[in-house]
């Protein structure tokens, strides 16, 4: 049997650079504070958290001689003036994706356009890109675009995670709307990436495995896609959620991580398979 995993799977370097700034800072500090959790991983928030990174509901729950660290989502502008006021110590993880979607959607604004994010309500990204700009209006779905009515200037951008395909239906409805359209692509690179190579793999592999937490949008979005291609495919948190009779009569295995899920998650669920199919060969790398 083949395990074939996909290149790069896992960790995006914003991810990965907002941890390991995380880690770093616990380290200096002892402690740092965060709003929320850095990365939508339960995983990783706990071993940060053992590390002294902690998370917080409001800035008022910070010590004075403590950092804040914003997260790889990004943070809205008033949150960053009322850090400013408290003169609080502020490491910025956000992923400089993000921040050029921040910069996209103002733009677009100043050229005198309604601004139309694409991206789930609610989630932590698109809360932050919302929050750089007046009266944004923020689509999920097709059926959400049908029901805008006709305006003459919009920009849109999207949350960095989104499909391509949901993006492009979206659009296709706007286009019919909106005399003066347009659109920055602002879905970032290493989910083009991911996607693109699940897609293959789910379309070459008899059962697939996407690691990822079901609080994390890009993760199962990659579950989404594979099962569009391949019913076999399934979504774990971790090794253990691995079930062995997925493996009757399977000649192929993919695997691949949402952006949040860390290397160590990914090595075990790599292991559990090798036992479960009872092979010795070394995996292989797709992408």
């Amino acid at each position: 049997m083949k395990i074939l995993v996909a290149k790069d799977a896992g960790y995006c370097f914003g991810v990965r650079d907002a941890v390991n700034l995380a880690k770093k800072s616990g380290d200096d500090f002892q402690e740092v504070y965060m709003l929320g959790d850095i990365v939508h991983n339960e995983t990783v928030v706990d071993d940060l958290n053992k590390s002294g990174s902690k998370v917080v509901e409001s800035l008022n729950d910070i010590p004075e001689d403590k950092p804040v660290l914003f997260r790889a989502h990004g943070t809205d502008p008033e949150t960053w003036k009322k850090a400013q006021k408290k003169k609080l110590n502020i490491i910025d993880a956000t992923c400089p994706l993000v921040t050029e979607i921040h910069e996209e959607i103002k733009e677009l604004e100043s050229e005198n356009r309604r601004t139309i994010i694409i991206g789930d309500h609610n989630h932590d990204e698109v809360v932050g890109i919302a929050a750089q700009v007046k009266d944004p209006i923020i689509i999920s779905s097709v059926d959400e675009a049908k029901e805008l009515g006709k305006m003459k200037r919009a920009g849109v951008v999207s949350q960095s995670t989104q499909m391509i395909e949901n993006v492009q239906e979206i659009l296709n409805v706007l286009s019919e709307k909106v005399y003066d359209l347009r659109f920055v692509n602002t879905i970032c690179f290493p989910t083009r990436r991911n996607h693109d190579q699940i897609k293959k793999l789910s379309n070459i592999c008899d059962l697939m495995i996407v690691i990822g937490s079901f609080t994390s949008a890009n993760s199962k979005r990659l579950t989404q896609l594979s099962l569009e291609r391949n019913k076999n495919s399934f979504q774990v948190t971790c090794a253990d959620d691995i079930n062995e009779s997925w493996f009757d009569s399977v000649d192929s295995v993919g695997i691949s991580a949402g952006a949040s899920t860390p290397d160590n998650l990914i090595e075990d669920v790599i292991a559990k398979v090798k036992l479960f199919s009872k092979i010795k060969v070394k995996e292989e790398i797709y992408g």
